[in-house]
């Protein structure tokens, strides 16, 4: 990857490709998603819950669908029930799962067995299932790809859409003709009441219209940040060479993000090397304590000065830019010299007009999934450039 064409073409590249696959992926998946979600709007309208779980980086998957139906990144969206099982799926899933629960299982392009007979057992009390990927279930689909990374992101935008979606079934059922925030996602509702089985064809055009918005954002970050993605990956790698970690932190859906780069990391795809990293986003004891004890704004700070060595880097991601905890942290970073990164929305936010970061990565978008979406593309491009520096 570091020969030839120069790296910062060979990361637009990259970027680029990824659209192809996820714009094919889901212009024939668009229908099949929108009346799961239409079934799943139902479930939850009936008590159900949803269940997920994942092995390894998958298990950040979980994470990340579990937080984004308990606490919605959209305002006036009401919490939905969702469990991340993943710690231990088996015999959780036994003791919880109900006929009206919801079942999403994550795993590898080639699938996990594990993954699937739990899977098996959910379906058989009655529940949904979703096999991502899988080849049974009430929704299943077949890995897009075999690159673990691509296909990974393309999972993510999945339950992005189901998330979406679901809250405009939802709404669209209870209410009969507002459909609250969710207007602006979906225009052509209005405010004309309507069988939600008459939603679902155009509920499907909207999913492809939103992958199409996802493509354009990632074709953008191709031509305007291609060159800072490939800078920050050889500085990163400067310092791993040198004895250094990743300190990877992040909030919400972005702590999920976190967790699966340090993931990547320590435990990649098979023939990577792995990399010594942690997430601060992945310590429950450390971050309850510190926000009960001392405050929220102090969770990452407080972490990154007991963790921090000299030739570290602190990575933030951040959809805002602004969040209290990640800009005191990076601050922190500054004051011991650590390389700072961060992969940031909107504008960049505090975090860019105060210069934290060396390398401030930026997802121009002011709609926090889209930016979620793109931001995984970009760290798991710096993951796969840290591999090709490694062995060049």
């Amino acid at each position: 990857m570091v020969t030839g064409l120069s790296l910062a073409t060979q990361i637009e590249q990259r970027l680029l490709a990824r659209n192809q696959v996820l714009e094919s992926f889901f212009a024939v998946e668009a229908l099949r998603l929108a009346e799961a979600c239409r079934e799943m709007s139902e479930r939850f309208l009936r008590g159900g819950r949803l269940l997920a779980f994942g092995r390894g980086p998958y298990a950040t998957d979980a994470q990340h669908v579990s937080v984004e139906f308990v606490h919605p990144v959209i305002v006036g969206k009401r919490a939905l029930p969702a469990l991340d099982l993943s710690f231990a799926f088996e015999p959780w899933l036994k003791t919880l799962v109900q006929p009206d629960d919801m079942v999403m299982g994550f795993g590898p392009p080639e699938g996990d067995h594990e993954i699937w007979a739990a899977l098996d057992t959910a379906s058989r009390r009655g529940a949904m299932t979703f096999a991502l990927p899988g080849a049974e279930g009430s929704y299943f689909c077949a890995a897009a790809t075999a690159d673990p990374f691509i296909d990974q992101e393309l999972i993510e935008i999945l339950y992005h859409t189901l998330w979406e979606t679901v809250h405009v079934f939802f709404e669209h059922r209870e209410m009969g003709h507002d459909v609250g925030e969710a207007g602006f996602l979906y225009p052509f509702l209005g405010k004309e009441k309507q069988e939600t089985f008459d939603v679902v064809a155009e509920v499907a055009a909207s999913i492809q219209m939103k992958v199409r918005d996802d493509a354009l954002l990632r074709k953008q970050v191709a031509k305007e940040e291609s060159e800072k993605i490939g800078n920050a990956s050889i500085a990163i790698r400067e310092r791993i060479d040198r004895g250094g970690k990743l300190i990877i932190f992040g909030n919400g859906g972005s702590a999920t993000d976190a967790n699966d780069w340090a993931i990547d990391c320590f435990l990649p795809p098979l023939g990577y090397e792995s990399i010594p990293a942690i997430s601060l986003s992945m310590e429950p004891a450390n971050i309850s304590a510190i926000a009960n004890d001392v405050g929220a704004e102090l969770i990452f700070q407080r972490q990154l000065i007991a963790h921090a060595q000299p030739n570290d880097i602190a990575i933030a991601i951040s959809t805002s830019g602004g969040s209290k905890n990640i800009v005191m942290a990076l601050e922190e970073a500054r004051k011991r010299k650590l390389l700072t990164v961060a992969l940031l929305g909107y504008d960049g936010g505090e975090v860019a007009r105060r210069g934290l970061a060396d390398f401030p990565l930026i997802v121009r978008s002011d709609y926090i999934p889209r930016i979620q979406e793109v931001q995984a593309s970009i760290y798991h491009l710096i993951r796969e450039t840290l591999e090709a520096l490694g062995h060049a």
